[in-house]
């Protein structure tokens, strides 16, 4: 049996002053465009990509800003936080106070290379799936990012690997798991604060983990799952298999990162005012409708016969 590790991470890799500095997250996002320009850029090399491997570098700055940055934002204002976004419609440049939906960053890159490949004439599917190859790591370092922040943790449980997230104080599932909520200032944000803080006013970190619950790290699940092992399944196949249909490997993405989202969401905790639709959680969903569209790209793609290097 493992100890229950305390998680005591933080957010910050450098702080130059109260409201400047350096985030984990941050830093996810700009390596994760860079890993999937790396992986563009050799798929170009060997001749499998839509895109010339001197303009790789502009397509992802563009995918970067226009598609998950924005899509990634907006899907979070209107799938989670709705009703603060109708009242307060400032709060989605917000960014700094964090906030990203992972379905609406896939459906913003969607449109975004719907877009270029208008503007080039080239095939809107042979770019997805040359872009779905790399992706996913971009996906891997936001997960792990997650971890970092101590957010979007799984639900209780007695497996040996369970972690106590303090973090849990935030959320309104605490209550609901039989949790009595001390009080805290409104500052307390993140792990090594609340930690801190225990230490300063209450009992220490045996105080905290007494009323802690063991969880899943379910941000670690999802980052192998949705992020590193879907990376080398469809850069396999994308190798394995240069004349492709174009639009079954961009599919292959959409089916399976649902399929691990929807049996990953069965271990995390749902968000704070998340509410089930038809016994799904909202990650859940959503993503069933991800099948939907990947099971279409396979078929369209598979019945158009596009070949690697065509132009639709």
């Amino acid at each position: 049996m493992f100890a229950t590790y305390l998680h005591d991470l933080s957010p910050k890799i450098i702080q130059f002053t109260d409201s400047i500095g350096i985030q984990w997250y941050g830093l996810a996002y700009v390596t994760g465009f860079y890993l999937t320009y790396l992986v563009m850029q050799f798929l170009a090399r060997r001749g499998l990509s839509q895109i010339a491997e001197k303009d790789v570098g502009d397509f992802i700055t563009g995918v970067a800003l226009f598609g998950v940055i924005l899509g990634g934002r907006l899907g979070y204002m209107l799938l989670y936080n709705f009703d603060e976004f109708i009242q307060r419609p400032w709060v989605f440049l917000m960014l700094h106070q964090g906030g990203m939906a992972s379905h609406g960053g896939i459906a913003g890159v969607a449109l975004y290379c719907l877009w270029y490949a208008r503007k080039h004439r080239i095939s809107w599917t042979g770019i997805g799936d040359t872009l779905v190859c790399g992706a996913p790591l971009g996906i891997f370092l936001g997960r792990i990012a997650n971890f970092i922040n101590g957010e979007l943790f799984g639900r209780v449980t007695t497996v040996p690997w369970a972690m106590k997230f303090p973090t849990e104080l935030l959320h309104e599932d605490f209550a609901k798991q039989g949790g009595e909520l001390p009080p805290m200032p409104d500052y307390l944000q993140h792990s090594p604060d609340i930690i801190a803080w225990f230490e300063q006013h209450r009992g220490g970190r045996p105080e905290l983990e007494a009323i802690l619950h063991p969880r899943h790290p379910s941000q670690l699940y999802e980052a192998f799952g949705e992020g590193l092992l879907l990376t080398l399944v469809l850069l396999w196949i994308r190798v394995k298999w240069p004349k492709m249909p174009h639009g079954i490997i961009s599919g292959l993405f959409f089916v399976l990162y649902a399929v691990v989202r929807i049996a990953l969401e069965g271990v995390r905790q749902p968000d704070s005012g998340s509410s089930m639709i038809m016994g799904l959680t909202k990650g859940q969903f959503f993503s069933t409708f991800m099948i939907v569209a990947g099971l279409a790209f396979i078929l369209i793609g598979w019945l158009r016969r596009e070949k690697v290097g065509k132009e639709s």
